[in-house]
């Protein structure tokens, strides 16, 4: 069938919007009609190269809608469901499945290969093969998916709110709740504030955290991140010690999280510095692949007995996670709705993430037109 997606052909250049031709499902996988897909910031790592992915690519990672056909030996939707991909695939057979760590499924291995889990591709465009990332491509109207990546979900539920928690605001509530274990009473910093740290900042709201401050350089993003949580607001790390200082009596934070668009070596020691003896880093924000260099204190983190942690998506497990967070926001716990600061058409891509990298969104989403 033919579709319409958006396709990264060349490092740093713009998503180029055109038609794609699509193959039918094999085995295992699963042709979704894409409603909406969330514009993370991890497809604009693709795009300057942060992430390394075999191109040409089709972005998007972050998306909802409903199943249009299935492949062979597929059991758990069919026809008309409507589903969450999920960014992390979930196997169900391997051992970090097997133990209740999916986000760390052997599946991962391939996420960005661009092929499909049996190394051929379902798309192609000016007579080549094109790859889909994180075995995904949201950025496309119609998209087929291993069906280990499918979340199947209320049919009430917006997609287009939906969509979000295939990948940022799992992460960034995970980054909070699991990697941070953030409990009731607790003082949590969350350092960048877009879409994985507004709901790093829900994350620690639901868990029950006293005092919650975000952290960022626009001072624009203050309204947002108390809409989603935050007690107090803060423009750079040094601001927020002289805060974090001041609210705990000198104790400092108990967890703070590292969302930023992109992390930096010379971030880590300051995140440190943030924490109590005993406290938690969570770094959650992506950094280049080849990125090595870190500041770190040992001493304080040998002494002080503090702990630094890395969080893949949120530490969740998609299957249970996913529909438990949509339960959240049919409970109104969960904000789903302000998280969206402003929809797109595809056409409108770039100009969606031109806005994102200024500061003026939290989260566009693609609404796909069919």
């Amino acid at each position: 069938m033919k579709a319409k997606a958006a396709v990264l052909w060349e490092h740093n250049t713009p998503w180029s919007v055109e038609e794609i031709e699509l193959a039918d499902p094999k085995e295992r996988e699963v042709l979704i009609k894409v409603v909406a897909s969330g514009m993370c910031h991890s497809d604009d790592h693709a795009v300057t190269g942060d992430l390394t992915v075999p191109l040409p690519v089709i972005g998007g990672h972050e998306g909802a809608g409903i199943v249009e056909k299935v492949g062979p030996g597929v059991r758990d939707v069919e026809v008309g469901d409507h589903v969450v991909l999920s960014f992390i695939p979930s196997c169900g057979r391997c051992r970090w499945c097997a133990v209740g760590q999916s986000n760390l499924c052997d599946l991962g291995a391939i996420l960005m290969a661009g092929a499909q889990v049996d190394g051929t591709y379902r798309a192609a465009a000016r007579g080549q093969d094109v790859g889909t990332f994180s075995l995904l491509g949201t950025f496309g109207n119609y998209t087929v998916v291993p069906e280990a990546s499918v979340v199947k979900i209320n049919k009430w539920i917006p997609l287009e709110k939906a969509c979000l928690v295939g990948c940022g605001v799992t992460t960034g509530w995970g980054s909070a709740v699991n990697t941070g274990e953030v409990s009731p009473g607790d003082s949590v910093v969350v350092v960048g504030i877009g879409g994985i740290g507004g709901s790093a900042l829900q994350g620690a709201k639901i868990a029950g955290a006293r005092h919650i401050v975000a952290v960022d350089i626009s001072p624009d993003k203050k309204a947002m991140a108390e809409t989603l949580g935050a007690t107090h607001f803060a423009s750079s790390i040094d601001e927020a010690m002289t805060l974090v200082n001041e609210l705990t009596w000198g104790v400092m934070a108990d967890v703070a999280i590292l969302t930023v668009g992109v992390a930096s070596g010379d971030m880590i020691q300051p995140m440190v510095g943030l924490i109590r003896k005993g406290g938690r880093v969570v770094l959650t924000a992506v950094s280049p692949m080849g990125a090595t260099d870190t500041q770190l204190h040992l001493a304080e983190m040998t002494l002080f007995q503090k702990q630094l942690r890395g969080s893949l998506f949120g530490e969740c497990n998609p299957r249970a996670d996913i529909p438990r967070l949509l339960n959240l926001y049919e409970a109104g716990l969960l904000k789903l709705d302000e998280m969206v600061t402003a929809e797109y058409r595809l056409e409108d891509i770039n100009q969606g993430y031109d806005d994102m990298k200024s500061g003026k969104i939290m989260r566009g989403v693609i609404i796909h037109e069919h």
